[in-house]
């Protein structure tokens, strides 16, 4: 069986990566509590690191890859810096963003695309609804959709079609996997990783996503935050802390973190993935095997408290709550992480 993206099929230089094969080892790192009575378990990875690289906690296969989904996307900031892109401030912590599609978020985007002069008619991203609900619902009552500025990868597709114009690559098909820019980008995901993409499939939003291991996945964002300042791996790592609302938005799991923890670095994934970095090379990284988001950030603030980590943004985002009858019942917690089991 091969894993599949959005319709596309996945493979690296060794062959189509099977789903249940990269699964196999994963083991329990979240549970389902309601009124005291464990209802269910979410199986995943789980990677740890110290300042010094040394392994705190590896639970699942680690070493198997996986598609960051857009975790990858700070990654991708720095081979756009790399091939020329010149963005500082929130328009680069936009590049590596998944925000909220508020109208701060659509301003930011489209100064991109005004700034390399570039119609934004050239965006190919997939049009999508707000991820901030209070924006969707509002549009919805006005009549109006999906949109691919409001989408919340319309900053990462900005940079890429504004990196095609400084490099002088073509705008058209610049989400094809062999366009120059995504070739670019590949290479320096594998660089960062320190090990080469596995597969590459299609993301959500239409732009490539390149597989890797979680342990390469931490290695890239130990790059990030220890990188010499003025590189292009510290200014994607400053822009971002210095900028936590753009990456998310207001209220937001990696928002507050990056407000509640100084000098976090955090980048979530579609299908469960998440990854966290301190400036000392303190290193989380994480995958849910079924892609629930609800056990995410429970597993990553128990593993970052592992490591020593202590804010008062950990006990807030330590649980998220299981519902019953509209008031909460119980929570989704971790498990075999240094908390309750």
């Amino acid at each position: 069986m091969s894993a599949a993206v959005d319709g596309a099929a996945v493979g690296g230089a060794g062959g189509d990566v099977a789903a249940s094969d990269v699964a196999a080892s994963d083991v329990a790192i979240a549970e389902v509590v309601r009124s005291g009575f464990v209802e269910g378990r979410h199986y995943g990875r789980v990677l740890a690191l110290a300042a010094d690289g040394s392994a705190v906690i590896a639970l699942g296969a680690v070493d198997e890859p996986i598609f960051p989904r857009s975790a990858n996307k700070p990654l991708q900031a720095v081979g756009m810096l790399r091939a020329g892109l010149d963005l500082e401030g929130p328009l680069l912590a936009l590049a590596a963003a998944s925000h909220a599609g508020t109208d701060a978020h659509v301003r930011l985007a489209e100064e991109i695309l005004t700034r390399y002069r570039i119609d934004p008619e050239a965006l190919a991203n997939t049009p999508m609804l707000p991820l901030d609900e209070a924006v969707s619902r509002d549009r919805l009552a006005h009549g109006l959709g999906e949109d691919r500025l409001r989408a919340n990868c319309s900053g990462k597709h900005a940079a890429m079609l504004a990196t095609c114009a400084v490099a002088g690559w073509p705008t058209s098909g610049y989400l094809e996997a062999g366009h120059p820019l995504q070739l670019a980008l590949r290479d320096t995901a594998a660089e960062l990783a320190g090990e080469a993409v596995a597969a590459t499939g299609v993301d959500g939003c239409g732009a490539p996503v390149f597989a890797m291991s979680l342990r390469g996945l931490a290695r890239a964002f130990r790059r990030l935050v220890r990188a010499e300042p003025g590189t292009p791996e510290r200014r994607v790592a400053d822009a971002m802390r210095a900028h936590p609302w753009v990456v998310a938005g207001h209220g937001r799991g990696v928002t507050l973190l990056m407000e509640g923890v100084p000098g976090l670095l955090v980048k979530d994934g579609a299908e469960g993935v998440l990854a966290a970095a301190l400036p000392d090379g303190r290193v989380v990284t994480v995958k849910m095997s079924d892609g629930a988001g609800r056990g995410v950030l429970p597993v990553a603030v128990a593993s970052l408290r592992e490591l020593g980590v202590d804010a008062a943004v950990l006990e807030e985002l330590a649980s998220t709550p299981v519902l019953g009858h509209g008031v909460a019942v119980g929570a989704v917690r971790a498990t075999g992480i240094g908390a309750p089991g």
